[in-house]
Formats: C-alpha cells, structure tokens, sequence
C-alpha cells in the first residue's frame, strides 16, 4: 500500500477509535457515577425507597420488562426507625426531613436555603458555638455565614423566612458551625409539619456505634420492602438528580456510540475497499502467477493489521481526552448535573481500539474477496476494468435496507407519537446503508443527470469528467458515500433538533392566553400566591403549574415504559392556556383521579377510558381520561391535577403561576420573597432554551461524529484521487493538457459532490418529513437556509481541496512516467 494512501487509512481508523471510544468513556462514567455523599458520609447506610419502577408485561417466554428512574424522592415511613434501631450495631436513626426555604433580609435579594430537623444536625456533626438548640416551633439554627446573608443577625434575633406562604418571623435561638452552608435547623417536629407530609421521611439515616458494624441484610429484614444504600450509594441517595439522570445518560450514549460505530463501518468500508482497490493490478498479478485466494486475502488482513492496530490503540488513547472533553462541555451546559464524574480506565481505549480493528481487517477481507477468488488467467484482465455489474448479495442487501427504510417511512407517517420518533434514527441508517450498497446505480444516474450540463458548460473537460466517472462507478460509491452520509447525517440531526425547538416555541406561544407569568428565583412559587392572585381586582384567571415526570406505558413498536414529561395544573385553564383539545374538556382535572394525554402518547386511548402511570416518587395511579390535546411540546404529554403531583414531589411549591387580566400584580412580587413577573413572550424564550437544552446531549454527539465523518470524507476522497495517478498520467501522456486535466478534475469533483449531497439531501429530507408529520407536524418543520448551506459547505470546500490538491500535484508533474506497482 502506497504511504499516502497508509496514512489516510491509518488517520480515518485513529479517529473512529477516537469517537468510539469517547462515548465508551461517557458510558463507563454513567456506570459508574454516583452523587456525593456530603451529609450522609458519617452514615453506616441509608434506608430509602426504591428511586426505579419496573413494568413487566407478557408472561413466560414473552415476558419482558422495563425499568426507568425516578426524578422525586420516594419517601419511606418514620415508624420504621425504631425497628431499624433495634438493629445490632446501630446507634440511632434519624428522620431526614428537607424543606424548602427562602430568607428574605431587611435589604437586598432573596437567599435561598435549606431546611432540615435538628436531628439532622447528627449528620455532619453540627455544633452549637453560641445559643441552644431550637426549642419551640419558632426557632432555628443558623450558621454564621447564612447570618451574615441576612443581615445584622444574633442570637434571639428575628429572621423572616418563606416556605409555602408569605414569608413568618422566626427567632434564632443559636449559632452552629462544622455543617453545610446555608443550612435552617427547625426542630424536628416543626420540620416534620413544615415538609407537608410528617408521617414520611426522605430517608431513614442509619448512624453506628462507634467502631461498630451494621449489617445490612439486617436492615433489609428490618425494613422489608425499603432499600438499602451503603458506601458509594448513599450518595444516590442524597443526589438523586445523578441516579435518576443515569438510566437516560446512558441509553443515550449506547444508542449515539451505536450510530458512531455504524457511522465508522459505512466509513472505513469504503475508504478501505478504495485502498484494495488501489492494488488490484498487483493482486491479479499474484493470482496469475500461482497465489492461492487465501493466500490474496492473508496478504490483505496481515497488512491492515500492520495498520490497524497502531492506529486504533492511538485513537482509543485519545478518546480519553476527548471524552473528558464531551463531559465537561455537557456539564457546563446543564446537560449533565455538577455531580457526575469522570471515570477514565483502559476499557474504552481497548474497547474501541477491538472495534475498529475488526471494522478494519473485516472489510478488508470483504473487499479483497472478488479479486481473490477470480480465475488466474482472467486475473490480469479483471484487474485493467472496473465490474458493470454488482455482486448479487449487493443488490440483495441494499434493497433490504431499501425495504426496511421504506416500511420505518410509512410506519412513521402512519403511526405517529412516539412509534415515529423511534422509527426516524433507524430511518437515517437504513437509508445510508442502501445508498452504500447500492452506490454505483446511484454514481451512474448522478453522471447521466449532471454530465448533460457539465458538457455543454465544458466540451472537452466535461466530457472528460463525465466519461471518467461513468467508466468507474464503483470507485465513486465509495466516494459518493461518506459526502452523502455527511449531509444526511448532520441535516438530520441538526433539523431535527431545529423542527423540535421551533414547534417547542410555537406550540407555547400559540397555546399560552395569559397575559402574565409569575416565576420564582428561589424553588418555586408559594402556593399561597395562588389563592393571593386569585383575590386582585381585575385578575379574571389564575392557572397555578407544577412540572414533574411521570412514567406511562406507551405503545412505541411496542408497549415499552417511557418517562414523560407531566404538569400539574389547578384553577381555571380557559383563558390562560390552550394546549389545543381535541376532545374532552380541561375543565375536569380540577376534579381528583383525573389526567389529559397528549397524541404523543394517547395511542388509541379515547376521552373516559382509564390508564395507568406512575408518579414522580413511584406512587402507582389509575386515572380516568378527561381530554386529548395536540399541543404536547410546548405543554408536557402528561396533565395532571395540581394538587396529585405536589402530593408525591420533592416539594409542594408551584414552578409559576399564568395570570390573565388587568390586575396589578406589584403587590405579589412585593409580598412574596423571590417572585418574578415575566411577560408570555419572555416564558415562551425560556422554553426554547430548555428545549435547546434538552437537544443539547444529541448535539454536542452530533458534533463529534460529523467530525469523523469529515475526516473520513477528505480521507477518501484524497485516497481516491491518489489511487489514480496512473489514470491521470496517461492522460497526460496520450495529450491531454494540464489546463484540461484540472478542469476535468474539478468538473469530476463537482460530479461527485453534487451526487453525494443529492443522495444526502433526499435521505435527510425523506426523514425530516416522516419525523415532523410524526412528532411535531408537517408545518413546524425547521430547515434555516443559512444552516444548510453551512452544512454543504463544511462537507464541499474539505472534499474539494482533498481532490484538487493531491490531482494538482499529479498533473503538474514535469516528469511523466506511469508507475508500476
């Protein structure tokens, strides 16, 4: 194998290791990541309730099962402590009770705080520098620093703090140190009232005897039904955000590594099939003389061995950093929370190096089959002239993803919801795979379509051009693949995500009648400004909303638990939103054991059938359906009753308030520490940055396997053009003038990148159409010109100059000479 063509097939290799192996770097950390464990460290273990819900369906040989994470604290019964204490090895247990506060100083910007029973205090060993514990209901325990935040705070000073009212007067009756920062200390029952449900405790805290040992299938027996958390653990626990983030983290990283893994198969086969194909005449030469076809085929894998593994084990060492890279970007950004760690080992190096390395030598031998196993007399002649006919196996596989493709088209236009969504990522691969198969009917149509004009622009070069791609079809499938994989690839993803977040905004800006929007900076908005916005003169309707997620079964190919986002709305809905019924009325949910889907999800549910879903902490609900609406995006699948979802979340505030009419709301945000007015305009942008948000984890991966596939398109389209320097010299040698050459070079050039962006453009529209009739309707889909042209760009100026340059240097070549190899 020529050096230039070595290096490029050794660069494309190290950079699927590279890609590969950052997304097994984000798969192991997601196994392996666990919260810290701040306040629970002095614990021998933490009793809490399962934070999963498992959904079995079928029986026997059929039965399957889904587990999916929960976002709310599933909270487990303070009368269990005292079995739990009679534990061997077990000093106390204390009742973990977390309440939301905001302190409002005498000047200045609300403060947002965290309140907890005195017996928490025995958790990170809190002591009293000054004062006493609290005592009465009144009381609490500061630190300094929170004091100071405050304002001129002492010991039997007052303090005005907001729960889930108007802000109270509360005495400080002592200082504490040695606990975490902005932490209220009420006294336990008081905190037990305050958390709205006293009966129940966000965990069970298991402290031991000094040097002791606590056992903890002691504590399982103790506490039948609870779980068990030690070591490591405690720190889901305390941080559920990491655990309840993990189950989606990593079903998102296996299903993008699996796109960047059949991204480099498409890739690396074709750049590899150019590289054997660059060394035909050599291999028919072998065959003519004696060489048996495993002997052909032996040579070929021993040779992208040699290359292969070098190359994929300086990827996979590379992939570390550029995992930690991902990583760290997607935590800035919110997309993961601050607690997630970054593990690094030698499983993804080694992982994505055995992967690529099998992707190598695998298509290799693919690739060296045909001319292996020709007869040795026709060896030479084989080798001199391209196949016009493909391999059957080609054409039969490439019409079965045809088919495939096809049958994810109708399915998606026809099934709509969540089917369509699912079916759209195995849209896209079928459709490449086709187009990779069945490349050369797609290289001689683009010829016959863009050599017609080519010709009339340019007699002599275009028909050059045209004459050239024509005659090596095949060697243009390979080319024409990874352009129309950039395009596809990358205007997919990229239009998905523009189509989601502009019906997002749509659908909120459509479906939102309210003139106002109260938001809170703190942790949310006290239910009590409900019922004080509902009494201002001139307010007509007061809609108080909750966001949650909830877990329904949903038909998606096949009934399957999917986490859904949910809101929880009381008061009257008719002026301030309109998430677009289209049967039933809204009016109902402010009865109990009532829900509305959206047709995202509904399926074939009809307005007074039943159905079945859990609740943000794994409460297990059977609703009555009162309406169906369409608007799903901009308002959540699931809408529930206000006052069920507070019942079962972290805690009992709202996340706003819609307000429709003229009343002056000044007096809300006067009274009530931490609110904001905000207009429909301004909470319309806040969910498109959510929405963008949301979409960010595909993209930042999009990024990353979009730079491989350039890599791979400037890859082989150099290869290709290196592999024909004894074309291109007898050309010269027979007449043909440099001037005509390079035309005929960049007319072939805009030959093949205009049959790749074709190919890539209808695979990307075909799946945008099916994706926005689907999921979010055929009038949202999004498609910015500017972005297109972005995207053709990125992929026609790196192809051009890894063409022209290398094809320059041929034809001006002042020493004519056709190579033997």
């Amino acid at each position: 194998m020529r050096k230039g063509i070595a290096f490029g097939v050794a660069a494309a290799l190290a950079v699927a290791a590279m890609v590969l192996g950052a997304f097994g770097v984000l798969i192991e950390s997601g196994v392996r990541a666990h919260g810290a464990a701040d306040r629970y460290a002095s614990a021998a273990a933490v009793v809490h309730g399962s934070q999963s819900v498992t959904y079995v369906r079928g029986s026997g040989d059929n039965k399957n099962s889904d587990s999916r994470p929960l976002v709310e604290p599933n909270r487990v019964p303070v009368a269990l402590a005292g079995a739990l204490k009679a534990v061997p090895g077990v000093a106390d247990v204390v009742a973990d009770f977390s309440v939301p506060v905001v302190g409002v100083p005498s000047g200045g910007s609300a403060v947002t705080l965290a309140g907890h029973g005195w017996d928490s205090a025995k958790l990170v060993a809190t002591r009293l520098v000054s004062g006493q514990a609290p005592g009465a209901a009144g009381d609490v325990v500061l630190d300094a620093g929170t004091a100071a935040r405050l304002g001129d705070v002492r010991v039997g000073s007052d303090v005005r703090l907001q729960i889930d009212g108007a802000p109270q007067e509360f005495r400080v009756s002592g200082f504490g140190s040695g606990g975490p920062a902005g932490a209220v200390y009420f006294t336990q029952q008081q905190a037990e009232t305050l958390s709205g449900h006293p009966d129940r405790a966000d965990a069970l805290v298991v402290l031991p005897v000094s040097g002791g040992h606590v056992s903890a299938s002691a504590l399982r027996h103790a506490a039948p039904g609870l779980a068990v958390a030690t070591g490591a653990a405690r720190g889901d626990v305390e941080n559920p955000a990491i655990q309840a983030g993990r189950t989606d983290n990593l079903a998102a990283y296996g299903s993008l590594g699996g796109a960047g893994l059949l991204v480099a198969l498409l890739v690396v086969s074709g750049l590899l099939e150019l590289s054997v194909r660059d060394r035909t005449r050599e291999l028919a030469v072998m065959r003519a003389v004696g060489a048996t076809p495993r002997q052909v085929r032996r040579i070929i894998v021993r040779e992208m061995l040699r290359i292969a593994v070098p190359s994929a084990l300086v990827g996979g060492v590379a992939s570390l950093g550029l995992g930690a890279l991902l990583k760290a970007v997607m935590t800035s950004q919110g997309v993961l929370p601050a607690g997630f760690a970054l593990s690094l080992s030698p499983i993804p190096v080694l992982g994505s190096a055995l992967v690529t390395v099998a992707a190598a030598v695998g298509t290799g031998w693919l690739a060296s089959r045909r001319v292996s196993k020709i007869r040795p007399v026709q060896a030479l002649g084989e080798a001199a002239v391209e196949p016009t006919r493909l391999p059957r196996w080609r054409v039969i596989t490439g019409l079965v993803f045809l088919v495939l493709g096809a049958g994810m088209l109708v399915l998606a236009f026809t099934a709509g919801g969540q089917a369509a969504a699912t079916s759209v990522a195995g849209l896209v691969v079928s459709l490449m795979w086709a187009v990779a198969l069945l490349g050369p009917w797609i290289a001689r149509g683009g010829v016959r379509v863009l050599g017609a004009p080519l010709r009339r622009l340019r007699p002599v070069a275009g028909d050059l051009a045209a004459g050239s791609a024509r005659a090596a079809a095949v060697r243009m499938a390979a080319v024409i693949t990874p352009v129309a994989l950039a395009v596809s690839f990358g205007g997919a993803q990229l239009f998905a995500q523009t189509t989601t977040a502009h019906a997002t905004a749509a659908q909120a800006r459509e479906g939102l009648r309210a003139g106002s929007v109260l938001t809170s900076s703190g942790p949310g908005v006290p239910h009590a400004a409900f019922d004080a916005a509902k009494a201002l003169p001139g307010t007509s309707d007061v809609t108080a909303v909750k966001r949650t997620t909830v877990l329904m079964p949903v038909w998606n190919l096949d009934t399957s638990l999917q986490s859904l986002s949910a809101q929880g709305v009381a008061g009257g809905m008719a002026a301030t939103l309109d998430p677009k019924v289209t049967s039933g009325s809204l009016a109902a949910l402010n009865e109990p054991g009532t829900v509305a889907l959206s047709k995202m999800v509904a399926h074939d549910t009809k307005v007074g059938d039943t159905r079945q879903l859990w609740l943000g902490d794994g409460t297990q609900v059977t609703l009555r359906v009162v309406a169906l609406y369409e608007r799903g995006l901009g308002f959540g699948d699931v809408l529930l009753p206000r006052d069920l979802v507070a019942a079962h979340a972290a805690t009992p505030l709202d996340d706003y308030l819609l307000v429709d009419g003229g009343g002056d709301l000044s007096s809300l945000t006067t009274h009530f520490a931490g609110l904001h007015l905000a207009s429909a305009s301004d909470y319309g942008r806040a969910l498109t940055k959510q929405a963008d948000r949301d979409g960010l984890m595909g993209l930042i991966a999009v990024v990353a396997i979009a730079g491989f596939i350039l890599v791979g398109v400037v890859t082989t389209l150099g290869v290709a053009t290196a592999s024909r320097r004894r074309e291109l010299t007898l050309l010269r040698l027979v007449g043909a003038t440099g001037d005509q050459m390079m035309q005929a070079l960049r007319l072939e050039t805009a030959i093949i990148l205009g049959v790749g962006t074709l190919a890539g453009a209808a695979v990307a529209g075909l799946t945008l159409v099916a994706f926005a009739a689907g999921v979010t309707g055929l009038p949202m889909l999004s498609v910015p010109p500017l972005a297109c042209a972005g995207i053709v760009a990125a992929v026609a100026v790196p192809g051009a100059v890894a063409v022209l340059v290398p094809g320059r240097r041929i034809v001006r070549r002042r020493v004519l000479r056709i190579e033997h190899t």
